[in-house]
């Protein structure tokens, strides 16, 4: 089942794709195909949405899949398990980096900086922390911080010169200076810690404004907290799981929230697993296409 929700709806979150996600998660838009694409982590389903119709679809499934971003060209860059990135391009699988020695976890959430190069963070496994990498151009992977405890969702800056990276399970959300040049990340620092009686910050994303929208894992809820860390609002959902955001729509003002959960609704809530839109007067900004390309053989 799924709905169509106008350009005039309402700040009140509806049900764009009534699903069973176990974690729906990396909502991301795709601008030359106007569509919304998002996955299920552990099944590696990846779903899309065209709001214009309200068709919805899988479009892929393989393995796990901890993330991707949108190529220049319209492909899938896919993150999956154990350090494996793979390109998706009409319907066939390309390995751009076919594993990460010592890593026994998948990738969790990722981001295409402005010059094409992706973030990709690891969840920890056993007593290896998790980290977070960076791919380059040529497919170089680069391990940037570690000791994370949960790699989640990350956002720049509007004006370029930082980025937002969540940590889970430390409950962290983390500002660092970013250097567009080189993709050097510095500076880390604390900009907000989420109470345990919230929930846990998971995906995030960054409005034109600034502000920082982040979805809470147990907490039923997505808020907006300011450039200054002070909470601006809060939005809840019928869902428990509430586990990343993004912005979409041909004004970039549609707000589409993925939930987990699905496989048990009972406990979970009658929206978990499902996908969410909403417009909130908020507009975001394009996310960034990756630029990376297949090794030469």
């Amino acid at each position: 089942m799924s709905g169509v929700i106008g350009r005039a709806a309402s700040s009140r979150p509806e049900v764009a794709v009534e699903g069973s996600c176990v974690i729906g998660e990396n909502p991301l838009w795709h601008p030359l195909e106007k569509r919304l694409y998002w996955v299920d982590i552990p099944k590696g389903t990846i779903f899309r949405l065209d709001p214009a119709t309200g068709v919805h679809e899988t479009f892929f499934q393989a393995g796990q899949i901890g993330g991707f971003t949108m190529q220049a060209d319209g492909s899938l860059l896919l993150f999956m398990e154990k350090g494996a990135v793979r390109l998706l391009r009409d319907g066939l699988l390309y390995t751009i980096v076919e594993c990460l020695p010592g890593e026994n976890s998948r990738f969790n959430d990722v981001i295409a900086d402005p010059e094409g190069r992706v973030f990709c963070g690891t969840m920890p496994s056993g007593e290896r922390p998790g980290s977070l990498y960076r791919l380059d151009a040529d497919g170089t992977l680069t391990r940037v911080l570690t000791g994370i405890a949960g790699s989640n969702g990350m956002g720049f800056t509007p004006d370029g010169k930082g980025m937002y990276y969540v940590d889970s399970r430390s409950r962290t959300i983390h500002l660092l200076d970013y250097d567009r040049s080189s993709g050097a990340l510095t500076r880390q620092r604390t900009f907000l810690k989420i109470p345990a009686s919230l929930g846990m910050p998971d995906g995030m994303t960054v409005d034109a404004k600034g502000f920082v929208w982040v979805a809470i894992w147990g907490g039923s809820c997505l808020v907006r907290f300011s450039r200054e860390a002070r909470e601006e609002r809060r939005i809840y959902f019928t869902a428990h799981q509430v586990s990343s955001v993004t912005f979409g729509g041909s004004d970039c003002r549609d707000l589409y929230v993925t939930t987990a959960g699905g496989d048990d609704k009972a406990a979970n809530g009658p929206g978990a697993g499902s996908l969410f839109r909403l417009r909130t007067g908020a507009r975001g900004l394009p996310e960034f296409f990756s630029r990376i390309a297949l090794p030469s053989s």
